[in-house]
């Protein structure tokens, strides 16, 4: 080689070693490169694309001196040419507008370009891409440029790997600071709405993307509902069903998936919709809480990005930092929701046991007080909150009850059901009431708590007490009768015979004493007259601890 061309591709290469050495973030290298290369080399146009790890394709990474529909074209160079780069090989070819078997040569014959010459960036014996520098001028490429152009390549893979490098551990410091804050700020808010804006609205503004959706799976039926969104039109979002594309299903799997050109991949289903809303690129990552995939999270580009292993790194990590939070919100929805059941529950209770007539009170193994209903909270004269917590004998302290012979005392030594009559004193009246006490065990099958009913059952005494009397009063009657009947039929006869003999008799002494007999025959049938018509009849003493009947 001449020490002229030496001396310029050594010049060239200190340029460029320059120029990359300048800059620290990967695309303004690539950027620099594709920029420069054209007036270094005296060529017309330069590319950089970069290999995707997870497709196995070459993405577009920086491009200079080139339409936008050249540099879309679905297929980048023959299978040979992309073979070759793979292989480490650089491919030089200057027949670019006359391939007449070349895939999309009517594009390639529009751009006018004529020769290209392709080479594979490699860093640490890695091919990590490639560099395509064209001419709209046919030329051939000598053996030194070729191999100064792989000794550039290399520059360019060590720039960028480096560059890639640096950029990837600021990207790690950054997103484990805005992990951090999404961390605090999901945690600090257990309503799932405010959570799920916060994560849609932060993970694309520190990827530098254009929007987000948040999909949850409901187990209901299996569907994916959006739930939160960020950055994108409510057309887009109402397109349809998105379970059945491919990188959902990848992203459902556990697997985060990274797509570079949505337009031409076919894990995309609504291309023309991404297409409309200007969504070149898109990284779709699982929302798990801790094992379980809950949902997919999607962050989704306007401009054509290949997302690196930190960035895919971070939105998994924020993804999950959502998914617990996510989980934890809904947690308290339902703990909420069960809390106010019961509540109404209680409340409905409550006003059931308010509206029981008989007195009800529940004490615990302890005999403390846990619910008492309205009546006997009247009854006691105090308020709910001054009963509750209070000692059951308690209540029972001037009241003609044994504490030990007590319905509650019984269940508890017991562990049966029992019922108990008890006389009451109140304002000098006797007042009865009969107490049914029962126990509520636990999962253990041990005695909880004991429910007590207390029934004022005075009336029902009173009424007993009624049907005595009036059984004793049938009783006597039905006596009383049936000695009246026995005592006229002589009674008769000795009256008319008493009558017969007062006609014969002429002393008037014996006229006087008959008469006395005759007069008491009859108030005795008076008295057995009114035996037979009684209705009633009360007691009445007499003499000593003797009592007489007084007929009604």
């Amino acid at each position: 080689m001449p020490l002229l061309q030496e001396q310029k591709y050594l010049k060239v290469l200190q340029k460029v070693t320059k120029l990359t050495s300048m800059v620290l973030d990967h695309q303004q290298v690539m950027d620099t490169i594709v920029c420069s290369l054209p007036d270094l080399m005296a060529v017309d146009a330069a590319t950089i694309r970069l290999l995707d790890s997870e497709t196995g394709q070459f993405v577009m990474g920086a491009a200079h001196g080139l339409s936008v529909e050249y540099l879309s074209r679905f297929r980048i160079d023959t299978e040979e040419t992309i073979e070759m780069i793979r292989s480490g090989y650089p491919v030089a070819r200057t027949d670019m507008d006359q391939k007449a078997d070349y895939h999309d040569q009517e594009l390639v014959q529009g751009e006018g370009v004529k020769s290209v010459l392709t080479l594979p960036i490699i860093f640490q014996d890695s091919i990590i891409g490639m560099l395509r520098l064209l001419t709209r001028e046919k030329r051939i490429f000598t053996a030194d440029e070729i191999s100064f152009s792989m000794a550039l390549g290399e520059q360019v893979g060590m720039a960028i790997s480096n560059s890639r490098m640096f950029n990837e551990m600021d990207n790690q410091v950054n997103f484990m600071k805005e992990i951090q804050e999404i961390s605090t700020l999901v945690n600090s808010s257990l309503d799932l709405s405010a959570i799920l804006d916060t994560i849609a609205e932060r993970l694309p503004r520190s990827l530098g993307c254009k929007g987000c959706t948040i999909r949850l799976v409901q187990t209901q039926t299996n569907q994916l509902d959006l739930v939160a969104s960020h950055g994108l039109s409510e057309t887009y979002l109402q397109r349809g069903h998105v379970e059945n594309e491919k990188n959902v299903e990848a992203a459902l799997s556990g697997s985060p998936v990274s797509i570079y050109n949505v337009s031409q991949d076919d894990r995309i289903s609504y291309k023309k919709h991404m297409e409309r809303e200007g969504i070149k690129s898109l990284l779709s990552v699982p929302i798990k809480a801790r094992s379980e995939v809950i949902g997919v999270l999607r962050i989704l580009s306007e401009k054509s990005h290949c997302f690196t292993s930190s960035e895919i790194n971070f939105a998994v990590t924020a993804a999950e930092v959502g998914g617990l939070a996510i989980r934890n919100a809904k947690t308290y929805q339902q703990i909420s929701l069960l809390c106010n059941q019961i509540e109404e529950n209680e409340h409905f209770l409550t006003n059931i046991l308010d509206c029981i007539r008989p007195k009800l009170l529940v004490v615990d193994r302890d005999k403390r007080l846990v619910l008492v209903n309205k009546v006997l909270q009247e009854e006691m004269g105090h308020f709910e909150t001054e009963l509750l917590g209070s000692s059951y004998d308690t209540l029972w302290q001037n009241q003609d009850c044994d504490i030990m012979e007590c319905p509650i005392s019984r269940v508890l030594r017991t562990e049966k059901s029992t019922a108990f009559t008890h006389k009451t004193i109140q304002n000098d009246k006797v007042n009865w009431c009969e107490r049914t006490a029962s126990p509520i065990r636990g999962p253990d099958g041990k005695i909880e708590y004991v429910i007590e009913v207390i029934r004022d059952i005075t009336a029902q005494k009173q009424l007993e007490e009624e049907q005595l009397e009036r059984v004793k009063l049938q009783g006597v009657v039905e006596l009383a009768g049936t000695v009246a009947h026995e005592i006229n039929s002589p009674l008769f006869a000795a009256l008319g015979t008493a009558q017969f003999l007062e006609e014969d008799l002429k002393e008037q002494e014996l006229i006087d004493d008959m008469g006395t007999i005759i007069r008491n025959l009859k108030e005795i049938r008076v008295l057995t007259g009114k035996m037979t018509s009684m209705t009633g009849f009360e007691s009445r003493d007499y003499v000593g601890d003797t009592k007489i009947v007084k007929i009604k």
